[in-house]
């Protein structure tokens, strides 16, 4: 892949450089949708710019270093290279079985970056901006940086929610306040260099005080996890001081950095804004390297109205819903829910109501007519278009003019904008179906050029929408494409043209791209997933104390009258009795449940099923095709019991 760059950028000097990166991801969990967003949000960012023509260039990778990682690896009875291999992996295979088209991928722990690393180190070591000393503070392992009283909520890591131990240590220094004057005239002066606005607000407002010093190293003795220090054995490089250079040695480390680096384009999610935007371009200064064009930073992806949290149990993994609706699918509600910048809540009902309304009603709906109608009247032939009339005209424009509008919403980070105007002129199409009624058409042969022309500006119109939607559904847009009988290579130009679907071209309608999701069971599922705890939170001991496990007797069993895969049991609990609803009815005959004793969480919170109220919650034991038991008591036991 490198190799193929390298010829490609001799050969298209002449054309716009566009690198994008994400963020190097931090290696202490795996994938899950945050980390989906960013990667997804810059493929379509350089498939975009390659659909343009642009000499285009996509990195990503993994941040491996640091005491959290050192950490992990021990909790999971692995060194840190074994530790970080495995999960750095499971990155990588995230990503290729999302179709993420980056040009390469960067690991912190390979020797090419650790080279470049020392060699940056050094530079700015030799230009006196590395100091020693001491240093006491608030520290927080997981951001790997220490905070003011200040910067706390509630006296709390404002990422971690948790209290900060104090550390005192010696460590080596970078002197950031020295270049916070230059950094906060650089910023009045480019407004666009941090995107949207609100972000580079936020760190003038840091840099109007004293931002102090960066400590950029830990003792050896202490965290051996890391790049020794080129002038210091004994210390090891600081993990942002570390981490922040992939973007650079990625492109040194072939040779491309002359080429590409002047054009870099960052993408990050806002919790690591200061390290982007304050250590990183104060980094590069007293390096001697030219800053970033852009540093361009999204909100976050919220659940339950949070922040995702593996302790809290809401973290959405990104494969589940792949596997589930589809990689388009999932790629498209991505980039078409969240306005950039700001953060969007997730919702799995909210994506399949978008797969329902913008992929199968109004995209699906005009490839199936279209093609439905040119089976049943032109024996799946392209027809020979005729003059246009002002309605077919009118059509036409909305798609030839959409390519240059795109390309400024897409320069001014405005996907979900850029995708919503190309739903529009796809809804436009389905209203001109509406409007000249090919099937009325039809039924007169002197209306025969006339219905000729309608069909063929149909065909125009999904054959530039399969191109203008391509960076962000690209194997369905494809797929689209075959069906018009159409392949090869296309660019952003051909959405431009009109007419470039040739007479005589046999189409063939297939399966429908993207299947409407049934909302009813989809709801019904995920309150059944609510009734069977689904989401399983880290819990200490103490939280799990706090839960009351009992035998029961279930006396009767009914099915739910508004749920198909719910069951109304009413159980004997020692003295009383109580009413549970239990998403067991697909592997349970109710008239053979009276009598069964089951374990149960009896002091739950009752909370109402499709409007019956449950009061606990029946444990049950799931084999590896997915079959439910509820039978776990291996001897008489009276109901009521407490399980231990």
């Amino acid at each position: 892949m490198i190799e193929e760059q390298l010829e490609q950028s001799k050969s298209t000097q002449t054309k716009p450089i566009y690198y994008a990166t994400t963020p190097i991801f931090y290696v202490n969990a795996e994938p899950h949708i945050g980390h989906a967003y960013t990667t997804t949000l810059v493929d379509v960012a350089a498939r975009f710019h390659r659909l343009r023509g642009d000499d285009t260039y996509f990195l990503t990778g993994t941040d491996e270093h640091g005491e959290k990682i050192q950490k992990a690896a021990d909790a999971a009875g692995l060194t840190p290279q074994a530790y970080t291999d495995q999960v750095s992996g499971k990155f990588r295979a995230t990503w290729d079985s999302l179709d993420i088209s980056y040009d390469e991928f960067i690991r912190t722990t390979e020797e090419r970056h650790q080279e470049v690393v020392n060699d940056v180190l050094q530079r700015v070591y030799d230009n006196g901006d590395i100091i020693f000393g001491e240093y006491g503070g608030l520290y927080c392992v997981g951001c790997e940086r220490y905070y003011t009283e200040k910067e706390l909520v509630d006296g709390r890591c404002p990422q971690h929610d948790i209290v900060l131990e104090y550390r005192s240590e010696e460590n080596y220094f970078f002197r950031m306040e020295k270049y916070r004057p230059w950094l906060r005239e650089l910023l009045e002066d480019n407004p666009e260099l941090i995107r949207p606005e609100r972000y580079r607000n936020e760190v003038l407002g840091i840099l109007r005080e004293p931002i102090g010093d960066l400590s950029i190293s830990r003792p050896r003795a202490r965290v051996p996890w890391g790049i020794p220090l080129p002038w210091d054995e004994n210390h090891v490089t600081y993990v942002w001081f570390d981490a922040l250079i992939n973007y650079y040695s990625a492109l040194k480390s072939h040779g491309t950095e002359g080429h590409y680096w002047p054009h870099v384009e960052h993408f990050i999610a806002k919790d690591i804004l200061k390290p982007h935007g304050v250590f990183w371009p104060t980094m590069l200064k007293s390096a001697g390297l030219p800053l970033y064009q852009h540093l361009n930073v999204h909100g976050y992806w919220l659940v339950d109205g949070g922040k995702m949290s593996k302790s809290k149990g809401n973290v959405v993994r990104p494969l589940d819903l792949k596997d589930k609706y589809g990689n388009d699918a999932f790629r498209y509600y991505l980039l078409r829910d969240m306005s950039f910048g700001l953060d969007a809540s997730f919702s799995e009902v909210g994506l399949a109501e978008r797969i329902n309304s913008d992929l199968a009603n109004d995209l699906g709906n005009l490839l199936n007519r279209t093609l439905g109608m040119l089976g049943k009247y032109r024996q799946g032939r392209v027809p020979e278009a005729g003059d246009l009339e002002p309605i077919d005209a009118a059509l036409r424009d909305a798609f030839v003019t959409l390519p240059d509008r795109l390309t400024v919403m897409v320069d001014n980070l405005q996907f979900d904008r850029a995708i919503e105007s190309v739903l529009e002129a796809v809804r436009k199409a389905n209203k001109y179906i509406a409007e000249t009624q090919p099937w009325a058409l039809a039924k007169d042969e002197a209306n025969a050029k006339r219905l000729d022309t309608v069909l063929y500006t149909c065909l125009e119109a999904l054959r530039c929408a399969s191109i203008l939607l391509s960076p962000i559904i690209p194997n369905k847009a494809e797929e689209l494409r075959a069906q018009l009988g159409l392949g090869g290579a296309f660019t952003l130009d051909d959405a431009k043209a009109w007419g470039l679907t040739p007479a005589g071209t046999a189409t063939k309608l297939g399966a429908p791209l993207f299947p409407r999701v049934d909302l009813a069971a989809l709801n019904e599922s995920l309150e059944v997933k609510e009734a069977v705890i689904e989401h399983k939170p880290e819990v200490t001991i103490d939280d799990f104390a706090r839960l009351e496990f009992r035998v029961a007797e279930i006396l009767k069993a009914e099915a739910h009258p508004k749920a198909d895969k719910l069951l109304v049991l009413t159980v004997k609990l020692g003295g009383e009795e109580r009413t549970i609803v239990s998403g067991i009815k697909k592997w349970y005959d109710p008239s053979a449940l009276a009598g069964k004793k089951v374990i149960i969480v009896a002091n739950l919170k009752p909370v109402k099923l499709r409007g019956i109220e449950s009061q606990g919650m029946i444990l049950a034991a799931e084999d590896a095709e997915g079959n439910l038991s509820i039978s776990a008591l291996d001897r008489d036991i009276a109901s009521g019991s407490e399980v231990r």
